[in-house]
């Protein structure tokens, strides 16, 4: 299985230019922020949205480098052709975007519904989540048309640096925020008088 597998997929850094570690960085630095945010959380509120923050944002980190998107695509090729039903691979492809979806949305949904009664506080990283969400479910789908128009690059940034890094942007602004107006973390200015 090994020797099919790695004809398409060998565990290397798969986007060495500086947006793919740029992004890597906007990655880990949304994680962080994502856990210290969840760990001064009170009461638990949005606790589990922040949590499905930091945990997604990691794993994208590494997957950005690894491809290991590219890994499952080849393991599951290679098992279809092992197994006899590669004329069928259509069914088991749509099979795999619905429950991809479906898991993508129910995640989106138990992270939204964690932050009920603190969507002012947390709603812009939800958005930043949806729009990550969006990117990577446009990516997985591998709708040509799609993939096509994100490629597009101007002044050398190509849409998708720009897509994936804007929903990290949003989830970085609302840590940092919400870090910044923690009791204890803002100097008080000196009283005149």
């Amino acid at each position: 299985m090994w020797t099919c597998v790695s004809q398409d997929w060998t565990p290397q850094i798969g986007d060495p230019e500086a947006t793919g570690w740029l992004t890597v960085a906007a990655y880990l630095i949304c994680a962080v922020l994502a856990l210290a945010v969840w760990r001064g959380q009170p009461d638990g509120r949005g606790r589990g949205f922040w949590a499905l923050v930091a945990a997604v944002t990691l794993f994208l980190a590494v997957n950005k480098q690894l491809d290991l998107q590219t890994a499952l695509t080849a393991t599951a090729r290679c098992l279809a052709h092992a197994q006899g039903w590669y004329e069928q691979r259509r069914i088991v492809q749509l099979g795999f975007i619905a429950a991809f979806l479906g898991l993508t949305g129910a995640g989106l949904w138990l992270g939204g519904r964690s932050l009920r009664g603190n969507l002012r506080e947390s709603g812009v990283a939800l958005i930043g989540l949806v729009v990550l969400a969006g990117f990577v479910m446009v990516r997985a789908i591998g709708f040509h048309h799609v993939d096509a128009l994100i490629g597009q690059r101007q002044l050398g940034v190509s849409a998708n640096f720009v897509f994936e890094n804007a929903g990290l942007l949003l989830i970085a602004l609302n840590a940092a925020a919400i870090l910044l107006r923690r009791p204890g973390r803002t100097a008080e200015l000196p009283r005149r008088g």
